[in-house]
């Protein structure tokens, strides 16, 4: 089990990144032989990112809802996501089976978004969470004094609206 970390956290980076959303949903339920392959690439593709961080990929979450999957991930730039895509082995070979066996027939559908974020334009918080999202794709550091409120964590200048609780686990 991922251990959690009492208290409120951020993620902290001097650089510019890249967020990029990836999925499936299934359109046909029933059609399983279709949008089961489909499914079936995307551990391999994420084990190839994890085995060759080279390549850009910071981190990668994987969520599921009824009909779609999605994978939230973390790069150090578009050149290198865009390159994966169009040179990586597991990724390369899911896009042509993709358009080859599936096309436009409808039974599945596949999304992506990219968002590129400049240095210092992002902020986030993790209030008793375990290392997690870009925290974990960057560094995790306690949200206080000048990262204490999303304002602050983005360079502006405001006071919190609900009081910081005391740390009592520290």
């Amino acid at each position: 089990m991922t251990k959690v970390i009492p208290g409120r956290y951020t993620a902290q980076t001097e650089d510019s990144f890249v967020v990029f959303l990836i999925g499936m949903r299934i359109n046909r339920l029933w059609a399983v032989h279709r949008w089961l392959p489909v499914f079936m690439a995307m551990p391999g593709m994420i084990r190839e990112l994890y085995m060759n961080r080279d390549l850009g990929f910071k981190e990668g979450h994987m969520y599921f809802s009824f009909r779609r999957v999605c994978i939230v991930q973390y790069w150090d730039s578009f050149e290198q996501l865009e390159d994966y895509a169009r040179k990586g082995q597991k990724h390369l070979k899911a896009w042509r089976d993709f358009n080859r066996k599936i096309g436009t027939d409808g039974t599945v559908g596949i999304f992506h978004e990219t968002y590129i974020i400049p240095k210092g334009n992002y902020e986030s918080v993790y209030n008793n969470m375990p290392v997690f999202g870009l925290a974990k794709a960057t560094n995790h550091v306690p949200a206080t004094g000048r990262k204490e409120t999303a304002s602050r964590r983005l360079g502006r200048d405001n006071e919190p609206a609900v009081p910081t609780p005391v740390d009592t686990v520290r």
